[in-house]
Parts: C-alpha cells; sequence; structure tokens
C-alpha cells in the first residue's frame, strides 16, 4: 500500500485547512490510521488517529477539539480538518498505516510501517 497526502498550504491563523491521505494497492479500512507532525528543530508527534472501525478517534491534547479525522471508505482516504489553526501548528504532516490491522490505536510512531511523504502546513500570525 502507498499513501499520498496532500491539501497542504499557507493559512492564516484561525483559518482552516483539510488535509488527505489517500491509499493505494489496498484497502485501510481494516487498519488504523493515524496523522503525525514534524516542526523543524522537533521530533515527529502524534496527532491523532482514526481506530479502523472509523471511531473513536483519538487526538493529542494539543488539538483536541481543532482537528478532526474522518474516513471515506469508498476513496480509500482518510482527512485531517484542521480548524482554529495556530503558528504553532506549522509542521510536515504525515499519515501512517498501523503495522496490523484491527488493532488498538496507539500514539508511538513505532506501531505505524506505511507513511506517506508528509505534506507541509504552515500558519502565519
Amino acid at each position: 500500500v502507498q499513501l499520498v497526502e496532500s491539501g497542504g498550504g499557507l493559512v492564516q491563523a484561525g483559518g482552516s485547512l483539510r488535509l488527505s491521505c489517500a491509499a493505494s494497492g489496498r484497502t485501510v479500512g481494516s487498519y488504523n490510521m493515524a496523522w503525525f507532525r514534524q516542526a523543524p528543530g522537533k521530533e515527529r508527534e502524534f496527532v491523532g488517529a482514526s481506530s479502523w472501525g472509523g471511531s473513536p478517534s483519538y487526538y493529542a491534547d494539543s488539538v483536541k477539539d481543532r482537528f478532526t479525522i474522518a474516513r471515506d471508505k469508498s476513496k480509500n482516504t482518510v482527512y485531517l480538518q484542521m480548524n482554529s489553526l495556530k503558528p504553532e501548528d506549522t509542521a510536515v504532516y504525515y499519515c501512517a498505516r498501523a503495522s496490523d490491522p484491527y488493532g488498538s490505536v496507539y500514539e508511538s510512531e513505532d506501531w505505524y510501517d506505511v507513511w506517506g511523504q508528509g505534506t507541509q502546513v504552515t500558519v502565519s500570525s
């Protein structure tokens, strides 16, 4: 399976963006799917994850109530809706597929083995 992110860009603080993660080669419907981000000079961090059943979703405290993950099974695509963006949300955003199907959701990237190439999100103040 391959993952391709899109939808990044430059946005003003308070604005919104929707990132897409399109999977090809195999369905991701049986896998937990996560979003991570990496800001310049920082470690990659967990943003949120969608369980294989579609719900519940889990979010880092820093994005809770602002970001939402959704799936479109017909398109084999996962989305990250980002609202009320802040300059500290600036980072490269990656989607990732869990290593095993039907598992529990984990925040550590060690549990994910397929990654997209990333998409840049820049939030200006």
